[in-house]
């Protein structure tokens, strides 16, 4: 098979180039769009899927997960599935609330306590957020987590390689609460690590990687993070 499709590619033979531009004519064949048939038809379709999502987000999703948490309060909106939970974990979220399903949520399994997650009321959890809770993680009131947010409590590796190539879990020196205080937002692909306290209303650039603590009410940003400017 591989012979012949180098035999088409690079063949001067006319039998061979009449070959190879039918296939990419059937390759690339595309029926054309027809705005009587195919607009209702899309629109069809957005019904269908929007439909079907929001059913099972309804009557499977949601239910499930909230059998797992430990508290959860009112008007909880859970969106594109279920999250992810490994490991050893206490949940507990607040009012109007909403979570991508698309996301990890992650409890230290060598921790001598419950590892505690506590998520306040009006606050988003983004599409691919990761939360390893080492011992504790607390966001605020009306945090905002953006996409592929990461926040790291706790490693899963140690540092000395010896241990590491045994499979040693980290050790309790790696390990360190996370608070973000009420009213901060993280952009897009922020990674905090374990020990640090965001101040309330900081809002950290995208991209960014906060291994210190960060004061209330300044911009941040770079890795590792620090503050760009006051915000009032």
């Amino acid at each position: 098979m591989q012979a012949v499709k180098h035999w088409l590619k690079t063949s001067d033979s006319p039998l061979a180039k009449i070959c190879f531009d039918l296939i990419n004519s059937l390759r690339f064949f595309q029926v054309p769009s027809i705005s009587l048939i195919h607009k209702p038809l899309y629109w069809l379709h957005n019904q269908l899927v929007n439909g079907w999502a929001n059913l099972t987000r309804i009557l499977y999703w949601t239910p499930l997960f909230k059998s797992r948490l430990n508290q959860c309060g009112s008007r909880f909106y859970l969106y594109s599935g279920m999250p992810q939970v490994l490991g050893n974990l206490n949940i507990e979220i607040g009012n109007n609330t909403r979570m991508s399903g698309i996301s990890t949520l992650c409890g230290r399994s060598c921790a001598t306590k419950t590892p505690q997650l506590k998520i306040g009321s009006n606050v988003d959890v983004g599409w691919q957020n990761t939360i390893a809770v080492g011992t504790r993680v607390e966001l605020g009131d009306n945090v905002r987590l953006a996409g592929k947010v990461f926040l790291a409590g706790f490693p899963g590796h140690p540092l000395d390689p010896v241990a590491r190539a045994q499979g040693l879990p980290e050790t309790d020196d790696q390990v360190g609460d996370i608070v973000l205080e009420p009213d901060v937002w993280l952009a897009t692909g922020v990674t905090v690590m374990a020990g640090v306290t965001i101040g309330r209303g900081t809002v950290v650039a995208a991209g960014s990687v906060v291994t210190t603590d960060l004061p209330p009410g300044v911009l941040a940003g770079g890795v590792p993070a620090k503050v760009i400017k006051a915000l009032n």
